[in-house]
């Protein structure tokens, strides 16, 4: 179905700043997602997102392309298969990140990990939803877009990747999941 490529980069946060962070404009587009004001991981945020940034002084980035076979690259499928298939190949590595993250974490004393998009830790909703705090405030992370990143330009630039999009019933040939640890 699917095999991946993983790529990594590391840059001072400082540059990564200058040059890849607009808080304005990506927070922009999370108001258009139904996440917004919806998980505990995505904005709106209570604290400075350009000061939560100056905390720490490198980012090492991860990026992991999932690259379909022949049989679903580029391919038409129902909206309900196009889900599944994204469920098994995004939904499955994205956890298997986290995990790695958080023990990377545990190695790098004074990190925190930007998850590969937003929270998934729990199945029946974010308690945010109901005016309630986090249920995992220890493992739920912040992404990289929703503290202002430029996922597209970040890959492109430091890793020689290009986002594809998903068209109207159509598969991509590749998916790119992309998180980071700030030390």
């Amino acid at each position: 179905m699917y095999t991946t490529k993983r790529y990594e980069a590391t840059i001072p946060v400082s540059d990564y700043l200058e040059g890849y962070v607009d808080v304005d404009t990506f927070l922009e587009c999370c108001r258009a997602c139904p996440n917004y004001d919806g998980k505990w991981s995505c904005p709106s945020y209570d604290f400075d997102v350009i000061e939560y940034w100056k905390k720490y002084q490198t980012l090492d980035l991860t990026a992991i392309k999932i690259i379909f076979d022949g049989e679903y690259a580029g391919k038409e499928f129902p909206e309900e298969e196009i889900q599944r298939i994204t469920d098994v190949s995004v939904m499955e590595m994205k956890r298997e990140l986290s995990k790695e993250l958080l023990l990377r974490e545990e190695e790098v004393p004074g990190s925190v990990s930007l998850s590969a998009g937003s929270c998934i830790l729990c199945k029946d909703g974010c308690s945010r939803k109901e005016g309630k705090p986090c249920r995992f405030p220890d493992k739920m992370r912040y992404s990289i877009e929703s503290l202002g990143g430029n996922v597209g330009l970040t890959i492109s630039k430091l890793m020689g990747i290009e986002l594809e999009w998903i068209e109207a019933g159509k598969l991509p040939h590749h998916f790119v999941l992309v998180c980071g640890l700030l030390h």
